[in-house]
């Protein structure tokens, strides 16, 4: 009788693999953040990032390790920090120069300027004080995960197979989204310029449990669809709606008599 079942299911299992080529959606197509970026140029960009012609200033980016959904991402997901792929975005744009700030880079700057004064480089090495450029603005990434059951063919599978098995095969079958959101920051008055939000979603087939695989040897490679494709479509639909806000930037203003900060108009008695 088992076997019976998974013969059934075997074209079933199969069909399922064309949810698995559908493309990461940002807005209705696919993206990915690809090629390179030196200085102001960049190579085999995606073509949908958007561009400027010269940049709003400049960039450093933070990452809040100790927020819950990085735990998510470096414990669920096994994804590493979200900040290579955003300086490759930025930069490939050209809106922003990214100055380096954080992790292991800082930490190298930091060992040359202390190899300098302790004297062991060479003279005209030139990592004298005042050359770091200052950060204009810093921007914080958050990401919002979610996933939940599609139902259709995968309440069918799991109605048929029944008890922990078909529990199995009902979860695997799920829409991955992730929600991101970016908050641009001006470091030297801490207001708040711009913040905008992302989303991306793929299909996401998950292997039909280990007992088709084991039963059928081609089956045993399915897998779910690398999260990590639809968090970088998200955050490219993000940044890409913050470059279109700056683009039409307007600062804020307040009543206080010497500028923000000096007295708003919500009078407390």
């Amino acid at each position: 009788m088992k076997k019976k079942l998974l013969l059934t299911l075997f074209p079933a299992a199969l069909a399922l693999t064309a949810c698995n080529t559908m493309p990461v959606q940002m807005g209705g197509a696919s993206t990915t953040a690809t090629g390179a970026a030196a200085g102001s140029t960049a190579q085999n960009a995606n073509a949908r990032l958007e561009h400027c012609d010269r940049p709003f200033g400049t960039l450093a980016l933070t990452e809040d390790t100790g927020a819950d959904w990085y735990w998510r991402l470096s414990h669920e997901y096994h994804l590493g920090s979200t900040l290579p792929v955003l300086r490759l975005l930025v930069q490939q744009s050209n809106c922003f120069v990214v100055v380096e700030r954080g992790g292991a880079g800082m930490r190298a700057m930091q060992r040359e300027r202390q190899l300098m004064q302790s004297g062991e480089l060479r003279s005209g090495s030139r990592f004298g004080k005042g050359q770091m450029v200052a950060a204009d603005y810093a921007l914080t990434p958050r990401i919002i995960f979610s996933s939940r059951n599609t139902g259709g063919l995968g309440a069918v599978l799991g109605g048929r197979l029944g008890g922990s098995i078909g529990a199995a095969v009902l979860g695997s079958l799920k829409f991955r989204e992730a929600n991101t959101v970016l908050t641009l920051v001006d470091n030297r008055s801490g207001v708040q310029v711009s913040a905008s939000e992302g989303s991306a979603r793929k299909a996401d087939v998950g292997a039909v449990t280990g007992l088709l695989g084991a039963g059928f040897g081609g089956l045993g490679g399915y897998s779910n669809t690398p999260e990590g494709k639809v968090i970088v479509a998200a955050f490219t639909d993000a940044y890409n709606k913050m470059v279109r806000a700056l683009r039409n930037y307007r600062p804020q203003e307040a009543p206080g008599p010497g500028g923000l900060g000096t007295g708003g108009s919500l009078r407390v008695n």
